[in-house]
């Protein structure tokens, strides 16, 4: 077959762009399309010298920094890339990458990491966080995610498959499209995270500092356990909140940004690690149990997938300090085995990802 993959836009190596590595180690034959592609020479690697077919979007004034304000003119832009000699097309989406048009004899699989947040669900978050919610910009992004909803919904029936990274985003998809999807979860480098069964007596956060990991609840509640030791990485605009709830907290230690290294090795000595967020899947979960590393985590969103409650790790049911109390409290009457972790760890790895991935190819054609 004469495969295409398609993606969302190419600016940074993040977790999407992981997935799109992976179904071009699958199907290394394929031709890579994108709406814009400004990813530095220095990340470039995992696209294995493919040349991008990009959109008009590429060219438009100021592209290059500002490119995610031309929003409203993707899914045109997406819908005038030319496929139509393509038998296979994969298409990498969060956003418009779906929308891409086919005809008849051509098999489109949407691996789709999320419908449009900001879109639906988040966003009155969205204009809360963004200082939109009056006043004429306001209205005019309302009117915009008004429009993007509508479309959204509409090119959601262009797959022929819907491919969630997630049980919580296959119901979000259920949800906002009203079309029923194969959970496949995202590809996890597990191999870079080796197994260390000899932990210390700290417990380990390590996220960007946003509003939405609610780091400064985990703060607060090791504040409150003064006998237990925090450590935090990481940094971002919510540092300032994260800072306030460790306030006199001798055993919360702040540490910033580190090095890779260092985070691998804390990762692997830590005691548990502790997410606090609703996540769409949640990779740095997954890397924690490579490592053999017991999870604590709010217990709604894709950690459902991943960790195994009593055996893996513990769930928590309120985002408050006091529920980040309980469960560790419940935690500390556990005996959890390093290895079963790292076990589990491995239903995610590259390999599995791609297997997974070409089962659901062979099965629509």
């Amino acid at each position: 077959m004469k495969v295409a993959i398609v993606h969302e836009w190419l600016d940074s190596y993040a977790g999407s762009e992981r997935v799109v590595e992976q179904l071009i180690a699958e199907w290394p034959e394929a031709d890579l399309f994108a709406v814009c592609d400004f990813m530095p020479e220095s990340e470039r690697g995992f696209l294995r010298g493919k040349k991008v077919t990009t959109t008009f979007i590429q060219r438009l004034p100021l592209a290059r920094k500002h490119f995610r304000k031309y929003l409203g003119l993707m899914p045109v832009a997406i819908e005038q890339l030319d496929l139509s000699g393509y038998d296979l097309v994969l298409s990498s989406s969060h956003a418009v990458a779906k929308g891409v048009l086919t005809g008849p004899g051509q098999l489109h699989v949407s691996y789709v990491h999320s419908p449009m947040r900001y879109a639906w669900d988040l966003q009155h978050q969205y204009l809360r966080e963004a200082g939109m919610e009056t006043g004429l910009k306001g209205l005019y992004t309302r009117h915009l995610l008004h429009r993007m909803r509508m479309w959204d919904r509409a090119s959601a029936l262009n797959p022929d498959v819907v491919v969630a990274n997630s049980s919580y985003i296959g119901e979000r998809i259920r949800k906002a499209w009203r079309r029923e999807s194969v959970v496949v979860h995202p590809p996890v480098d597990v191999g870079r995270f080796a197994l260390r069964e000899a932990k210390e007596e700290f417990y380990l956060v390590a996220s960007r500092m946003v509003p939405y990991k609610r780091i400064e609840l985990i703060a607060e509640a090791f504040r409150r356990m003064p006998g237990r030791r925090l450590v935090v990485v990481g940094d971002g605009p919510n540092a300032p909140q994260v800072r306030a709830a460790a306030a006199g907290a001798a055993n919360v230690e702040l540490r910033g940004r580190v090095g890779t290294a260092e985070l691998v090795t804390l990762t692997q000595t830590a005691r548990a690690c502790v997410f606090a967020a609703e996540e769409d899947f949640g990779i740095a979960t997954v890397e924690a149990q490579a490592c053999g590393t017991p999870v604590i985590a709010f217990g709604k969103g894709g950690a459902r997938d991943i960790v195994q409650p009593g055996r893996t790790g513990v769930f928590f049911d309120e985002q408050t300090s006091d529920a980040i109390i309980a469960a560790v409290e419940a935690f500390e009457g556990l005996s959890i085995d390093p290895a079963e972790c790292r076990t589990n760890a491995e239903r995610f790895s590259h390999a599995a990802f791609r297997a997974a991935m070409r089962r659901v190819v062979d099965e629509a054609v």
